[in-house]
Parts: C-alpha cells; structure tokens; sequence
C-alpha cells in the first residue's frame, strides 16, 4: 500500500481488514474482534480493492516533528472523576511532571474541584482537556459552568479536538522534548 500512488504523502498509513486509516484518527476500539481498529467520527481514509489503495480524499498537507532531542519529560495522563478525588493531580508537580492530559466528561468536562486544580497546574506546565467518550471532540464555546470548556480555556487549559487522550499524551511529551509547546495549539487544531 505504502508504494501505491494514491499512497504518497499520506504519512502513516494502518491497513487493516482491506480499510486504510491514518494514524491520526485510527484507534483500537475492541479487545478481540476481527474489526479491531476503526477511525471513529472520520471513518476510514480509503479501502483496499483488488491489491490497490482507493481513497476517498485527497491527502491533507504533512506535519512533522522533529527527533526529540530529549526524552525524558514526564507527561501524565489523567482520567477525571466524579469523586472528585484530586490527589493524583495535585501531586504531580511535586513529581517533576512538565505536562498533563486530563480524559474529561463529554466534550472535555471536569468537576469544580477538578477545574480548581487543573488551574493552578496549569500555571505552570501545559494543562490538555480531551474527551473519554472514544469519538468526537472537545468544545470550546458550549458550556461556561464552572468546569465547562469555556471556564478551562479562561484558566488556561488547552482543547484537545478530536485527538483522543493517549495520542494527546504523545503529542505534548513530542513537543516538549523538542521544545516546541509554543506549538501546541496548532498541533492541537489538527
């Protein structure tokens, strides 16, 4: 598939089950069946007929990141909780973490107490919002209690879009280790 026309420019491709999907978007999304992968709320880029790639797209313009010349940053990954229990989140400065990616409710909400935290992190290290759902994106301007997106970007947090958690997770410790998170909005926006 890599070698096909179509294929060129494409950057990384997942060929599964005769269905191409790029790495942006494809997740596994079941433990053991035989349609494993899927790109939820993209859908597959192209299909595999008779031996050859058929897209059904152009190609998006590449992005790529530099090597990082550093690769011991520590970047955590966050589920939020109704409980509200932070103490996970309040110690990860005292943890010499430099970033965090907080799975939020919904389209990337957290409680009061989470919101109140998140805020005071976000002050000094970058503060990513994704959504736990496994398909859609995050809001910017829907919902403004306190703990809404519209109260975390006013503190500081970033949106992750409809980049999931883990791949967030990967993207901000990319940035930092190439000392790029001034980046990071774009990044983010897709």
């Amino acid at each position: 598939m890599a070698l096909g026309e179509g294929s060129r420019g494409r950057g990384v491709l997942v060929v599964i089950n005769d269905q191409i999907h790029c790495a942006r978007h494809v997740r596994k999304v079941a433990s053991l069946a035989m349609a494993a992968f899927a790109s939820p709320g993209h859908g597959p880029a192209g299909e595999v007929v008779e031996g050859q790639p058929i897209y059904l797209h152009s190609a998006s313009p590449r992005r790529t990141l530099p090597v990082p010349s550093r690769t011991h940053q520590r970047v955590a990954l966050l589920e939020a909780c109704l409980d509200g229990d932070t103490a996970l989140l309040q110690a990860l400065p005292d943890l010499d973490y430099e970033g965090v990616v907080i799975a939020g409710f919904g389209a990337g909400h957290v409680s009061l107490d989470w919101a109140t935290h998140m805020a005071a992190i976000a002050r000094s290290m970058p503060v990513i919002v994704a959504t736990r759902t496994g398909s859609g994106a995050t809001a910017r301007s829907t919902c403004g209690f306190a703990g809404g997106e519209i109260d975390l970007l006013s503190k500081g947090m970033r949106m992750a879009g409809a980049l999931c958690p883990r791949k967030c997770r990967i993207l901000l410790w990319l940035l930092l280790g190439t000392a790029q998170t001034a980046e990071l909005d774009t990044w983010l926006a897709g």
